[in-house]
């Protein structure tokens, strides 16, 4: 799954989250959608964009505008039962790091002919 968005304009913040999983779905994609729709209702939310290959590992950067956006995201409650159930079930690693953005810059390429 990739869920891609537009750059925000610096400064913002970006919470990066990347996870190994474990066997099994134990309804993971669900709660995962369930997730991004809860967080995209959020003040402050930005956007998101998310990746994960076969083996299990991932990525997810969300987008905020400040980090009181970010410490009211952690403090929601069905967002706290989404992160109990992941170190309960989900996922055999993680790790966030939160970063503020001051610069960025890119562009789309045409693929080559």
């Amino acid at each position: 799954m990739i869920t891609a968005t537009a750059t925000p304009t610096p400064s913002y913040y970006a919470v990066i989250f990347t996870s190994r999983r474990t066997d099994g779905d134990y309804d993971y994609a669900a709660t995962a959608e369930a997730m991004v729709r809860l967080a995209s209702q959020q003040a402050g939310f930005l956007g998101l964009e998310s990746v994960r290959d076969a083996d299990g590992n991932g990525i997810t950067v969300s987008y905020w505008e400040s980090e009181a956006a970010i410490a009211a995201w952690r403090r929601n409650a069905e967002h706290t039962q989404a992160r109990q159930r992941g170190r309960a079930q989900w996922y055999a690693a993680f790790s966030v790091r939160v970063a503020r953005v001051d610069r960025a810059y890119g562009t789309e390429l045409d693929p080559p002919a």
